[in-house]
């Protein structure tokens, strides 16, 4: 649950790697990008899961917007997949987006096939709360107008910084257990072309 921010944070912060190789608009590949997020549960059971909507920009003076639909969230159960619409990400009208400055400059000569680790900082709006970040990205330059951006470490998040605690806690009622994560690792991987 708490995923859902340092998933949309890490989704902005791999945006803003995106404009190596020119100063154009540059705009996520959805189908290549993912976001996922892991939790532990009865404190030994982990599990893995995504949102399946994604999307980020980033412009020509580097102004970085990352959107994730939290309608889309994938836990692989679908009745835990609607109660966590439900009482986490209020029914579907709370938003997650990242947004920020990006440095074009650090990653316009990055040569096709190189690589690079890229620090970067961003703003996270979930729901009524915002969230100051910093992570460091892996660039990797795969075309001229194509650049993936991936976690080079998981970016951690809790529920508490996102005002979700209730909604977690509700969860844990209604799935009769003892615990849930109150942190959350994050791994990105995104895909922007221009």
């Amino acid at each position: 649950m708490n995923t859902v921010t340092p998933l949309a944070l890490a989704l902005a912060l791999c945006a803003s790697a995106a404009p190596a190789g020119g100063h154009a608009n540059w705009t996520s590949v959805d189908a290549d990008s993912r976001v996922a997020f892991g939790s532990i549960k009865l404190d030994t059971v982990g599990e893995i899961h995504h949102f399946n909507g994604v999307s980020g920009t980033v412009s020509e003076a580097g102004a970085l917007t990352v959107s994730i639909d939290l309608s889309s969230v994938e836990t692989y159960i679908d009745i835990r997949n609607d109660r966590m619409m439900e009482h986490v990400f209020q029914a579907g009208t709370a938003s997650a987006v990242l947004t920020g400055e990006i440095d074009m400059a650090a990653v316009t000569d990055l040569a096709v096939g190189a690589t690079t680790i890229m620090g970067v900082e961003g703003t996270l709006a979930f729901a009524a709360v915002e969230t100051d970040v910093e992570t460091d990205m892996l660039v990797a330059r795969l075309g001229e107008d194509r650049v993936l951006v991936s976690t080079a470490d998981f970016i951690i998040l809790s529920t508490h910084d996102l005002g979700i605690d209730t909604g977690v806690d509700t969860l844990m009622e209604l799935a009769s257990l003892p615990g849930i994560t109150r942190v959350s690792p994050v791994a990105i991987r995104m895909v922007f072309e221009k």
